[in-house]
């Protein structure tokens, strides 16, 4: 059972709509974390399998760091199929049976085959 503390609104009989907004954006900004350091190994690794998993045909789940405020932000991921890799712009589509995302491929932090 959890203590009136550990359960802020109802500890309190009345809270104001905008009392409990704020206080769920400032959980939500205590999950931000800032953009990993990658080597340059593991960028070259992730591009290989990215055009791999285009060329063959295949599945993969790709992790990317998206920017909220000043340096930090969250961590997305999703699966599917990667659609199409536009060079010029520096990113990749990737196309699952209800949704297709354009994920930046300098935000990209981690691929699973």
């Amino acid at each position: 059972m959890a203590s009136k503390v550990d359960n802020v609104f109802a500890a309190s009989r009345f809270v104001l709509p905008e009392q409990r907004e704020l206080y769920l954006q400032m959980k939500e900004d205590e999950k931000l974390v800032p953009m990993p350091d990658l080597e340059q190994d593991e960028l070259e690794s992730f591009h290989y399998q990215l055009r791999d998993a285009g060329r063959e045909n295949y599945a993969v789940t790709i992790t990317w760091w998206k920017h909220k405020e000043n340096n930090l932000g969250t961590t997305c991921r999703m699966w599917g199929k990667v659609e199409w890799i536009d060079t010029n712009n520096r990113r990749v589509k990737l196309l699952t049976v209800e949704d297709v995302q354009w994920i930046p491929m300098d935000a990209i932090i981690d691929v699973k085959s």
